[in-house]
C-alpha cells in the first residue's frame, strides 16, 4: 500500500523537474513556460529502506519488493484558479484525487527561469495557492449545504452529520484558516474524509533551492519553515537540479556525489520520510525464501487489517499473527533463531502492528 501525493505549485517553481527526478523518468516535460504539464503525470517510486535489504540477506530471499509511493505532477496554478482561470478547474479536480499535497515553492533566484509574477517570494507563492484552494472549498461547501437542506429537514442522520462538518469547515475558511485546522472527532473521521475538501489534505512544503543551498537551505527556505511551523506543517529542503542529476547515477556514484555536496542522503529519502509522517504511515515486513517485502499501513492498524493489505482473504480468515521485531530478527539472525530465543510472539485480532514488525499471518481459507 502506497499513497498518492500531488506535486503542486505555481508555474516554473520546479515541480516537473522534481517529478522527473523522483520517478527517474522524463515523462513530465520540464520547460520554461507556464502550463508545460497539461495532463497530470503519474509515477510510482519505490520507497528506499535499508532494513529491507538486511532482512532479505538474512532470509536468503530471492526477490526484494519495497513498498511504493505515487506522485502526481499537477499543472501549475495561477491566481483565479478557483474561478477557472488558467487550468484551474483541472488543477482542483486533480488535487481532490490525492491523499496529500507536496507544495513546491521556489526558493532560488535565476534570471533565466521566469517567475509568473516576476519575483521570488515563496511565502507569497504559498498564500496564492492556499487562497485559491480555500475559495474553491468555500464555493463547494456552500453548494453542498444547499443540496443537503431537504435531507437535513427530513432527519437524515448522514446528512445531519455532513452539514455539521461542512459548517465547521466553512467557519474555519471564513476566518482564513484551511479545513485541516478543524479538529475532527474519531467517529467523524470517515465522513470528514469523504467530503474531499482541498484544504483538509495534509500539506508538506518542499523548498526548491539552488544546488549550493541544498545542505543548509537559505533565507527563502527559512521563511517557509517559519510559515509552516505556524500552521503545524512540515518542510523539506531539496534541490530539484541535484535530484535530477542523482537520478542518472548508479548507487555508488550517487553516494559519492552527495558526499561531495555535504549531503547524507538524497532528497527523495527525506521527502518520503516526511510524507510517511505527514499521513501517519508505518512499515511492516514479510520475509521468506521467495521474497522480502515491505508493506505500508496507517499507524494504529490492527493485525487483521494489516493482513488485509496483502490479500482480503487474509483479513477475513485471520487466525493469528506471528510477530518478531526487526531488531530481534536481525540481531538473532532470522526467524528460527528468534523463535528459539523466545522472541517470536503470537498475537491475536486486537494486536496493533508496530513499526518494523516482521509478520507471518495464519488464516482460514
Amino acid at each position: 500500500m502506497g499513497f498518492r501525493t500531488g506535486i503542486v505549485g505555481l508555474p516554473n517553481v520546479g515541480k516537473s523537474t522534481l517529478f522527473n527526478a523522483l520517478t527517474r523518468t522524463a515523462a513530465a516535460q520540464a520547460a520554461n513556460f507556464p502550463f508545460c504539464t497539461i495532463e497530470p503525470n503519474v509515477g510510482a517510486v519505490a520507497v528506499p529502506d535499508a532494513r529491507l535489504d538486511k532482512l532479505a540477506e538474512i532470509g536468503k530471499s530471492k526477490a526484494i519488493i519495497p513498498t511504493q509511493m505515487t506522485f502526481v505532477d499537477i499543472a501549475g496554478l495561477v491566481k483565479g484558479a478557483s474561478r477557472g482561470e488558467g487550468l484551474g478547474n483541472q488543477f482542483l479536480a486533480n488535487i481532490r484525487e490525492c491523499d496529500a499535497i507536496a507544495h513546491v515553492l521556489r526558493c532560488f533566484e535565476d534570471d533565466d527561469v521566469t517567475h509568473v509574477d516576476g519575483r521570488t517570494d515563496p511565502v507569497a507563492d504559498a498564500e496564492v495557492v492556499e487562497t485559491e484552494l480555500m475559495l474553491a472549498d468555500i464555493e463547494s461547501i456552500e453548494k453542498r449545504l444547499q443540496g443537503l437542506s431537504r435531507k437535513v429537514r427530513g432527519g437524515d442522520k448522514e446528512a445531519v452529520q455532513q452539514e455539521r462538518l461542512l459548517k465547521a469547515a466553512l467557519s474555519a475558511l471564513e476566518q482564513a484558516k484551511p479545513a485541516r485546522s478543524v479538529e475532527v472527532a474519531e467517529e467523524d473521521a470517515r465522513a470528514w474524509k469523504s467530503l474531499q475538501l482541498l484544504t483538509s489534505k495534509p500539506i508538506l512544503y518542499v523548498c526548491n533551492v539552488a544546488e549550493e543551498d541544498a545542505a543548509s537551505g537559505n533565507a527563502y527556505s527559512q521563511a517557509v519553515e517559519k510559515m509552516a511551523a505556524g500552521q503545524g506543517a512540515a518542510t523539506v529542503v531539496i534541490s530539484a537540479k541535484i535530484e535530477e542529476e542523482i537520478a542518472q547515477l548508479d548507487r555508488e556514484e550517487a553516494e559519492m556525489f552527495l558526499s561531495e555536496l555535504g549531503l547524507e542522503e538524497a532528497g527523495l529519502d527525506r521527502l518520503i520520510r516526511a510524507g510517511h509522517e505527514l499521513l501517519g504511515l508505518q512499515t511492516y515486513f514479510t520475509v521468506g525464501p521467495k521474497e522480502a517485502r515491505a508493506w505500508t499501513i496507517p499507524k494504529g492498524t490492527r493485525a487483521p487489517q494489516a493482513a488485509g493489505v496483502i490479500h482480503g482473504d487474509f483479513e477475513r480468515g485471520f487466525i493469528r499473527a506471528e510477530t518478531i521485531s526487526y531488531d530481534d530478527f536481525v540481531s538473532l539472525g532470522g526467524e528460527q533463531a528468534a523463535k528459539d530465543a523466545g522472541k517470536m510472539r503470537v498475537e491475536g485480532k486486537s494486536y496493533v502492528v508496530q513499526e518494523g514488525d516482521v509478520l507471518h499471518f495464519l488464516f482460514n481459507t
